[in-house]
Parts: C-alpha cells; sequence; structure tokens
C-alpha cells in the first residue's frame, strides 16, 4: 500500500512545471511527508495523555494541524469533500498562511535540538513547487494514506524513503552528492565499530545516511534499556548540512528511521574556525563522505591551518580537529589524496600519519559512486597516537560496477572480516610507515601480490595519449575517403 502511494505521488508531481528531477520530486515529498509525521505523532501523545489523565498540548495551532487543513474528516472517519481545501483555496492557504506560520517556529523554539525548531528551520529553507491546488490534493490524499504509529510502518516507509534518496543519487548532475551507497556505509560501521553512550558525528551529513545506518546498528546489537533508547534519541547522533534540500531530507531520513528530534544543524561546518572547537565539542565517533572537487573562499580557508581551497582537505582537518583523542574516524576521500605532491596533500597527510593511527585504506573501485566518476578511498583512524602500520584492501567485486550493477553487502563481507585481524591477502596487504618516504609522504595503493597499482599520469602523458589518438583517428578518416 505504502508503495503505492509513493507512485501515486510521483506521478502526480510530474505533472507539475516546478517540478522536473528526482531531486524536486524527494524535496516535495519530504515537507509533506514532515508534516503528516507530525500529526500522527501528536496525536500518539494526545492519545496517551488522555489515558494518563494528562492534558496534551499541541505544537501547531488547531488551524494548521493535518487534520484540519490537509485531511478533515466526518464522524465516519473518512475524509470530508465538504471541508477539504481544494484548488485555489488550498494553493493560497498553503502559500499565504502555513508556510509563513511553520516558518515562525524557529523564533519559537527554546533552542536548536527541539522539534520545533526542526519545523521552522524546515519551512524557512523549503519552497512549495506544487502549483496546482488540484494536483497538490491528489498529492495530500495519497499521503494521508501513510501511517506512522508502528515501528513496522515507519520500517516500511524509511526503506521506501530511502530509495527516493537512491534514485536522486543516480539522477546525474547533483544528485550524487546526496547519496552514498548504503553497504559502503555499512561495512564502514561496522570496522569503527560505534558504542551506546558514544557521540557519533557527520559534519557533511547529506541525506544523513551515516547516522541512520549507525543507529541502525545500535539498535541491532543491543538489548535497549530505557535509558539506552534515550540517549540514542537524545545524545548520540550529530550533523551539519549546508545544502537546505540536502538539510530537509537528512531530517525526513533520521525521524523516519525512529529519531524524533536530530540534532541536524543547517550550516557551512566550514566557517568555523579550527581554534574555536573545545573539548566538549570533540566526538568520539565521525563517519563522513565530504564533498571533494569544491573550492572555498579564501576567508574559508583562513580557519584552518593548512590553507587548500579543496573542500574535502579542508573537512579532514575539521574532522581531525572534531575527534575525541581516542575517538575514531572512517572518512571517504578522493584516492588522489594519497599522492597528490602539493604542499597542502603532503602536510595533510603528515599530520594525519603523525596526529593519528591510520590503521586502514580501503581502496574502492571505480563505479562505487553512481553519478561521480571518480575513485575513492575510505580512511580509517584513531586520534591520539601516530602511526606505525597501514593495512590496506583493494576492494574488488570482480565485476564493472554501475546504476544496473551496484555495490552490495556481500561484496564488502571479506573486507569486513579480515580487518578485524589486518590479515595478509592477495587483496590486502600491511605497509611499514618506515617505509613511507619522510619527504613526500605517499601513500599510494600500490598491491604487493600483483593487483592493480593504482597510477596517476603525467599531463605530459595524457597531452601525448591525446595527440596519439588524434593521429589514429586521422588515419581512419583517410582510409574511409579512400574507399569512398
Amino acid at each position: 500500500m505504502f508503495e503505492q502511494a509513493f507512485k501515486n505521488i510521483d506521478d502526480v508531481l510530474r505533472k507539475e512545471a516546478g517540478c522536473t528531477t528526482e531531486l524536486d520530486y524527494t524535496e516535495q515529498t519530504s515537507w509533506l511527508l514532515f508534516l503528516k509525521y507530525l500529526d500522527d505523532l501528536e496525536q500518539d501523545k494526545a492519545t496517551e495523555a488522555k489515558l494518563e489523565g494528562r492534558e496534551y498540548t499541541f505544537l501547531l495551532d488547531a488551524p494548521y494541524r493535518w487534520e484540519n487543513w490537509a485531511a478533515p474528516r466526518g464522524e465516519d472517519g473518512r475524509l470530508d469533500h465538504n471541508r477539504a481545501l481544494t484548488g485555489d483555496d488550498l494553493y493560497d492557504f498553503v502559500e499565504r498562511r502555513l508556510f509563513l506560520y511553520l516558518r515562525g517556529f524557529t523564533r519559537k523554539a527554546s533552542g536548536p535540538d527541539t522539534i520545533e525548531y526542526k519545523i521552522g528551520q524546515i519551512f524557512g529553507e523549503i519552497k512549495n513547487k506544487i502549483s496546482s491546488g488540484y494536483n497538490l490534493r491528489d498529492i495530500l490524499d495519497s499521503i494521508d494514506e501513510l501511517r506512522f504509529h508502528s515501528q513496522t510502518e515507519k520500517h516500511e516507509l524509511s526503506h521506501l524513503y530511502e530509495a527516493k534518496i537512491r534514485n536522486m543519487g543516480n539522477a546525474g548532475r547533483n544528485g550524487g552528492e546526496y547519496y552514498t551507497p548504503r553497504p559502503l556505509i555499512r561495512a564502514m560501521v561496522r570496522v569503527v565499530q560505534p558504542r551506546i553512550g558514544e557521540r557519533i558525528y557527520d559534519g557533511a551529513c547529506g541525506s544523513a545516511g551515516f547516522l541512520c545506518e549507525a543507529f541502525d546498528y545500535l539498535k541491532a546489537g543491543h538489548n535497549l534499556t530505557t535509558t539506552d533508547f534515550k540517549a540514542l534519541q537524545e545524545r548520540t547522533f550529530y550533523g551539519k548540512e549546508k545544502k537546505s534540500l540536502a538539510y530537509v531530507i537528512a531530517i525526513m531520513n533520521m525521524i523516519l528511521h525512529g529519531i524524533e528530534a536530530p540534532d541536524i544543524r543547517h550550516t557551512n561546518t566550514l566557517a568555523e574556525n579550527l581554534a574555536d572547537i573545545q573539548d566538549r565539542d570533540r566526538m568520539d565517533v565521525i563517519l563522513a563522505n565530504p564533498p571533494f572537487g569544491g573550492k572555498e573562499r579564501k576567508e574559508i580557508q583562513q580557519n584552518f591551518p593548512i590553507r587548500t581551497g579543496e573542500t574535502a582537505f579542508l573537512f579532514l582537518q575539521h574532522f581531525i580537529r572534531m575527534l575525541k583523542a581516542g575517538g575514531r574516524a572512517g572518512i571517504v576521500i578522493k584516492n588522489t589524496f594519497l599522492s597528490n605532491s602539493d604542499n597542502a596533500s603532503v602536510s595533510l597527510r603528515k599530520l594525519l600519519l603523525e596526529g593519528c593511527n591510520l590503521h586502514t585504506v580501503l581502496d574502492c573501485p571505480g563505479g562505487t559512486f553512481q553519478g561521480a566518476g571518480v575513485k575513492t578511498v575510505v580512511l580509517f583512524f584513531e586520534k591520539g597516537a601516530p602511526t606505525r602500520k597501514v593495512w590496506y584492501y583493494q576492494l574488488d567485486p570482480g565485476r564493472n560496477l554501475g546504476k544496473t550493477n551496484p555495490l552490495n553487502d556481500e561484496d564488502l563481507a571479506e573486507f569486513v572480516e579480515l580487518q578485524k585481524t589486518l590479515a595478509a591477502s592477495p587483496k590486502s596487504w600491511n605497509v611499514d610507515v618506515a617505509d613511507i618516504d619522510p619527504e613526500t609522504f605517499d601513500l599510494s595503493v600500490k598491491n604487493p601480490n600483483g593487483g592493480e597499482e593504482v597510477k596517476h599520469r603525467s599531463p605530459q602523458e595524457i597531452l601525448e595519449e591525446i595527440v596519439a589518438l588524434d593521429a589514429e583517428s586521422a588515419a581512419v578518416l583517410a582510409n574511409i575517403r579512400g574507399l569512398l
């Protein structure tokens, strides 16, 4: 039933001129899902309060509750079509009253950790792109079929929502920045092994995939007490996200996974000066796939001791600083970080090796990230002691990865198992830090067992290949002309 409702919503959104991509479909579905979730949450709390003889104070004033504007019901419990807004009346209510009212919650909230603050933040960032009140009515009717009352219902909805995020990641252009393959995330979580009571952080959280998978891991591995569950809800997961759409999706994704008031901040993480990070701010576990290829402004670069415009390198400095002594991290980064010869790359590798124990490097094959042609590695490290030995694992699923043939959990099973003992194998090996060049700190992936060695061609080699290919093309064309 839920799957059909999601399909119906997308079918209606395709009729809207303002919704042209999977990103738009997910964005518009998100704010509507959030309001339906909020209504179900409030109804459950009101029922609970009534059973206990208490009076429940609703977050939303009566005219703005789902049951009054989106799905008013008659005495028979069915939608009252005479009271349900539609057409221009519905569009005007959403544009001129509902969004303005919800945006004001940021000012009303007692703090950023509250659901009131999240309401204000979400509707301060997002816009309604459904211009037809009739289309909006059709979507509301489909959304109203969804229920958030039981864990089973939330679990099914979270899977459907994850599928939307995955489709968004496969949509090309900038969609991929919102989606890290979940099998890779799950493998990273298993290696880092977060524990109940630890604080887990992602400063570039995108759709909050790392935080959601860490939550699922902690729930599955323990018989949670009431105290444990309260800790997971209130004092475990922390994220920051710069982009508005990703911020909204992250909150909705975490809510569907079971975190009622996610501590996700809408901010540019890199605008924070590293010198201002205090011990109380530091985290036990960091899991992240920071954006790479971006260029930060000079004033942002001033916040970091190693100055560089490369976004991912700034994030890596931030993550090292944010870790507690003894804290663990798993960070995705471009594989060129291991061998780049520029001053920033060399200095950052030196910082990592001398200030942290870089115990594991996972070399990911091309095609791991859909829509992104770059090759990546995952760095696993612990802060507080220098690196003595690095264990490399070269992931080779034995097939070309792509949209129709993505990475799966089985592909990573051997890596997770061998990593426990840092065992040598045809795909894995150890490198002693004493054997690493102290001038360049080059950490290139060089499999001594005959596996693929990552080589980076010089610009001259690339230019020579282009000239050779041009010459071959000219010869082929000359032959064709000769045959005509």
